[in-house]
């Protein structure tokens, strides 16, 4: 069935429909990871964008019920190059095509993604369409001209939790799947759900941390009436600045508990410390964006998934910035000058992506670690 990706701008694309057929609108961006995209389309910080990715073949790994990053795909849809129906892994239990028409995500192959990657660098990420019911491309440029910018939307409500609940699966290991501790916990963190990885809470509970995840917009007090250890912000889709109850929150917060912030959490943490963000031409998406680690002088490479970055210019007074994106010297990370808060801009998570960054939980655990200390010796 044949398939038309249009741009708010006009420029279009012809291929073939894989997954569900229909319509959809959202941002097209990119992603450069070379692997990963289970990983990527469950991840909720895509939500009301559409997905290329520049790697191009894809779904060669199949599907698996192991490697997902939330409970469903949260994107708009997905741009490829080439689809491979058939999986060639021994962990795949279905098709990509399958998983997508299951869950309701349009899908567009055989187009020069290439070309398509390269207009978006050079006119930046903009509001498109996928359809594989509408073949009119001068209606699909007007519909696409129509639909609204992922600019001021709160996203988060999208795909936040609707209660809290527990989490206590550690990280995976072949052989074993994901594992559970053993140790009882020696650290409570209650992390805010902007659209969490699950992979951030294995982190978490794999260094003895008893998890509990809250909704986005669960009161500063409730939080602190948990009397956590630590409060993590979590990764979450779109534009930071509506989100006005987070950072209201964050304040509250701060100074009594330690934080710590991965993604939109980072950008809202800057934020709540009077800080600016500001939407990236095309943004970072993908698994090898180097980092220069500030005070150790050292290069990480990173995962990324991101289209907003805070103004350097705007959190000097509260903070200090301890890491800078090597590609265009934006803020990849901060720390608070006095209380014990700081956040990153990509995922030390990864799932998928380099694990260079991971010491960042290790740091986490310490800063609660002295916390308790200092409770102790009151």
């Amino acid at each position: 069935m044949k398939a038309i990706l249009a741009l708010a701008d006009g420029r279009v694309f012809h291929g073939k429909s894989f997954g569900a057929t229909g319509e959809v609108t959202g941002e097209v961006v990119f992603n450069t990871s070379m692997t990963g995209y289970q990983e990527i389309l469950t991840d909720p910080s895509y939500r009301g964008e559409i997905v290329t990715m520049t790697y191009p073949m894809i779904g060669n790994c199949g599907i698996n019920p192991e490697d997902v990053e939330s409970s469903r795909p949260h994107l708009a849809g997905f741009v490829v190059k080439e689809y491979h129906e058939v999986p060639s892994n021994w962990r795949a239990r279905m098709s990509l095509d399958a998983y997508l028409k299951e869950n309701g995500i349009v899908g567009i192959q055989g187009i020069d993604t290439r070309a398509l990657v390269r207009h978006i660098r050079d006119h930046g990420a903009q509001t498109g369409i996928i359809s594989s019911v509408d073949t009119d491309s001068a209606s699909l440029v007007e519909k696409a001209k129509a639909a609204p910018s992922i600019v001021g939307r709160d996203l988060v409500r999208e795909v936040t939790c609707e209660a809290p609940y527990h989490w206590d699966e550690g990280l995976w290991e072949l052989g074993q799947g994901y594992t559970r501790p053993e140790a009882p916990a020696r650290f409570k963190v209650v992390a805010y759900d902007f659209g969490i990885k699950r992979n951030i809470l294995r982190n978490l509970v794999s260094l003895g941390c008893d998890v509990t995840v809250v909704p986005a917009e669960t009161p500063a007090e409730e939080v602190l009436a948990m009397n956590p250890d630590g409060v993590f912000l979590s990764n979450g889709p779109g534009d930071p600045e509506p989100i006005h109850y987070a950072q209201e929150n964050i304040r509250k917060i701060l100074g009594k508990k330690p934080i710590f912030g991965i993604c939109l959490g980072h950008q809202l943490l800057s934020l709540a410390l009077g800080g600016k963000t500001y939407k990236l031409k095309f943004g970072h998406r993908g698994g090898n964006q180097p980092v220069l680690q500030g005070d150790q002088h050292a290069v990480e490479i990173t995962s990324q998934n991101h289209g907003f970055a805070v103004d350097a210019a705007s959190i000097t007074d509260s903070a200090i910035q301890t890491h800078v994106n090597l590609n265009d010297n934006t803020v990849e990370g901060i720390c608070h000058r006095t209380l014990p808060a700081f956040s990153v801009q990509y995922h030390p998570e990864a799932s998928p992506g380099p694990h260079d960054a991971r010491y960042l939980f290790d740091r986490f655990i310490a800063m609660m670690a002295e916390a308790k200390q200092a409770q102790g010796k009151r």
